[in-house]
């Protein structure tokens, strides 16, 4: 494993110390970009899977934490700076991945803040290693890809992660699906709430995102339901059944009805604190604020 700073700048971070971690899955090489900022206990921020995901979308959450925690953000394999293999994309590489970044760089429990669909994934290593946490924090958690979530079934929706990797057509597909105005409209849809905040330059921004090499494969496993950790909502919920961390919950109010279905649901959950808040999908990064004055009080119960 290297441990080392970047040497040259990337795109699409959070205004900290760039590190890159080489980790490998089946003989297969990667190249992990996350960042540190600020000083204190540690604290991992996991970004939501999307076709736009980028430890970036963290970064208003990051700044606000950082005079309290070592807040180190990443990167997942396949998206954001972090490297965009062609590989098969699946639930395994992602569960091997946290476990093996969050030993590796952490040496004491770290607390978590987890947005979208991180959150299974978080879920089953805290069950499987309770020990490598302190606490966990879930915002806007979904368990679903878009593609189910539209009622589309799996088998057809691995028939059409299949397309989208093909040299010509795959890329094709992937053009149409990640024009700027495509984007812009999937964010008013259910990523954002405020559309005034969705200029043109930000748009780009997230457009260029979608145009760096290899990075169609990750976000086509994602969009059809190839990175869902479990597949209905009995299995996501007993993730967090006799869970020993503590666990907050942070609840869009203008979440997509499903996903609004599965975050109510947890609430329910004995022992699981919630609150909800302005937003959607894309809470944490619309609102970092709002977010940010409710997790920190419980965030800082472990360092007081």
């Amino acid at each position: 494993m290297s441990n080392n700073l970047l040497s040259s700048p990337t795109n699409f971070g959070i205004g900290g110390v760039v590190k890159e971690l080489t980790w490998n899955w089946e003989n297969q090489q990667s190249q992990i970009v996350y960042e540190t900022i600020g000083n204190g206990s540690p604290l991992l921020l996991l970004p939501a899977f999307s076709t736009v995901s980028t430890r970036e979308e963290m970064s208003g959450i990051a700044k606000l934490l950082a005079p309290y925690f070592q807040v180190v953000a990443v990167d997942w394999p396949g998206f954001g700076d972090s490297s965009r293999l062609p590989v098969n994309y699946e639930p395994a590489i992602y569960e091997h991945f946290l476990e093996y970044f969050v030993t590796s760089v952490f040496n004491i429990p770290v607390a978590v803040v987890a947005a979208g669909h991180s959150a299974a994934y978080v879920l089953q290593l805290a069950r499987k290693n309770s020990s490598v946490f302190s606490r966990l924090v879930l915002v806007a958690p979904t368990w679903r890809g878009p593609l189910p979530t539209m009622g589309v079934d799996r088998q057809l929706a691995r028939v059409f992660r299949e397309i989208v990797r093909s040299p010509i057509v795959g890329q094709v597909l992937y053009k149409l699906n990640t024009v700027p105005s495509f984007l812009s409209f999937m964010y008013r849809r259910h990523v954002y709430v405020d559309a005034a905040k969705l200029t043109p330059s930000f748009i780009e921004h997230k457009w260029q995102n979608t145009q760096q090499p290899g990075a169609r494969f990750a976000p086509a496993a994602f969009v059809t339901g190839n990175l869902d950790a479990v597949h209905n909502q009995a299995d996501f919920l007993a993730l967090v059944q006799d869970l020993s961390v503590p666990l907050l919950v942070v609840i869009g109010e203008s979440s997509p009805s499903k996903s609004r279905a599965d975050m109510d649901a947890l609430a329910e959950i004995s022992g699981v604190q919630t609150t909800t808040l302005p937003g959607s999908l894309g809470m944490h990064e619309e609102y970092p604020e709002a977010v940010t004055k409710i997790i920190l009080p419980f965030l800082r119960t472990i360092v007081s």
